[in-house]
């Protein structure tokens, strides 16, 4: 996959881009329920930035990087993980995307501490008990060759002694720091977190920081 440049806020030529894909957003017939026509925006979030418009103490808000009117979040990211998140102005259509209930697959590129064997991949496949009860059944694999991603702002920490790796998990659910506490539980912790997908949706194309309108599946 291409590696985006460092950009840990939104510059000048990022608006531009914004703008211009404002300007050639796809457009649908409205909705008697809407009196707008439906939006979906995707977001590549950066790390700090949290899954509200409203910063709160170290964090930042959505509205430092989109200035859409009416788009709410459907499903959240954590502050400290990165990657896709999907905005819409339409109620049915978020709580498509959100509610675990739909069990729409997120996809997961993780670094983890190590390099996991079979077994532990396997563990993440079956599914496993956390203190919330026990995970459906995930897709899990090491990802080779491994990925040259992003520069993160601030950088992951590194431990000279303990190799590290990046695999690929997809889940169906979201449970509170899901992927997190899985990969802890096979005794791997996760050093950098970054959602791919969600469901068609993709963050292919994306640098963090921007964002995109999209039809919806």
């Amino acid at each position: 996959m291409n590696v985006p440049r460092k950009n840990t806020r939104p510059q000048p030529a990022l608006r531009k881009l914004e703008l211009r894909v404002r300007n050639t957003r796809p457009q649908r017939a409205p909705q008697e329920k809407y009196s707008e026509p439906t939006r979906l925006l995707c977001f590549h979030k950066p790390y700090g930035v949290l899954s509200q418009f409203t910063p709160e103490g170290k964090w930042q808000g959505l509205k430092d990087w989109i200035d859409v009117p009416g788009v709410y979040v459907a499903g959240r990211l954590d502050a400290d993980s990165e990657g896709l998140l999907l905005l819409t102005n339409d109620g049915q259509l978020q709580a498509r995307i959100a509610d675990p209930r739909h069990k729409m697959e997120k996809t997961y590129w993780v670094q983890v501490e190590g390099v996991p064997d079979e077994a532990a991949l396997q563990r993440l496949r079956d599914g496993m008990e956390l203190n919330d009860g026990k995970t459906l059944p995930a897709k899990a694999r090491l990802i080779e060759p491994q990925p040259a991603m992003w520069p993160r702002n601030p950088p992951i920490r590194v431990r000279q002694s303990i190799p590290d790796c990046w695999i690929e998990l997809i889940i169906r659910e979201g449970k509170n720091r899901q992927v997190r506490r899985m990969t802890a539980a096979v005794g791997h912790p996760t050093l950098r977190l970054v959602r791919m997908a969600i469901g068609p949706y993709s963050l292919q194309g994306l640098e963090p920081g921007q964002w995109v309108d999209v039809l919806p599946a």
